[in-house]
């Protein structure tokens, strides 16, 4: 009976933080920062993923999908949105891969050399994930429901003649954005960790 009770408790406090860093993470959207140099207007750099790597780190995998997916639900409830769901949907794909991959990293053995290794490992599969999902699906998707192809690009463009396709958009656009949002949300995740770690384990 004492077991039972103490797994109740454990799942209500797990759920608990998944909302509270949930929350957080939504909070942490509106806080965005243009990075004019490399991306277009419609993306922007923000630290909503600080909050989901938290919960990979403190309470696994699983966890982090599901504050980076109550994230994205929030955003769509109470912000909406102008791309049909399908900036969340991105935002969702890549900042889960991101968390999970680090997160099952240090999970593994929790060192602080094992943070760096699944943070740089996250950072890179995110980026890749971010080209996969952004040539085949949401590009695509979103060149046919709102915005001609040759729009986005051109939107590129203004920021570099160097973008004229949509391959060519991966690699001097979100590649090097996923790169450097990326690199600086981990940066801020292993400076913060230790300090507010003890407030979810307790």
């Amino acid at each position: 009976m004492n077991s039972v009770k103490s797994s109740g408790r454990s799942r209500v406090k797990a759920i608990s933080r998944i909302g509270m860093l949930g929350a957080v993470a939504f909070v942490l959207m509106y806080f965005q920062v243009p990075l004019a140099f490399v991306a277009p207007s419609f993306m922007k750099f923000d630290f909503s993923d600080l909050p989901i790597l938290v919960g990979a780190f403190t309470m696994g995998p699983v966890a982090a999908v599901a504050i980076s997916a109550l994230k994205n639900v929030l955003h769509i409830l109470i912000q909406g949105t102008h791309t049909g769901g399908i900036g969340p949907l991105s935002n969702f794909i890549v900042g889960s891969i991101f968390a999970v991959t680090a997160g099952v990293i240090y999970r593994g053995n929790k060192t602080f050399k094992n943070a760096i290794i699944g943070l740089t490992v996250g950072v890179l599969l995110m980026t890749a994930s971010a080209v996969v999902s952004n040539y085949f699906f949401i590009f695509p998707l979103y060149a046919k429901l709102f915005m001609p192809m040759e729009a986005i690009i051109g939107a590129g463009s203004a920021i570099t003649p160097k973008i004229n396709s949509l391959w060519t958009m991966m690699i001097y656009s979100i590649i090097p954005f996923n790169l450097i949002k990326g690199f600086v949300v981990s940066i801020v995740t292993i400076l913060v960790y230790k300090k507010i770690s003890p407030l979810l384990k307790g």
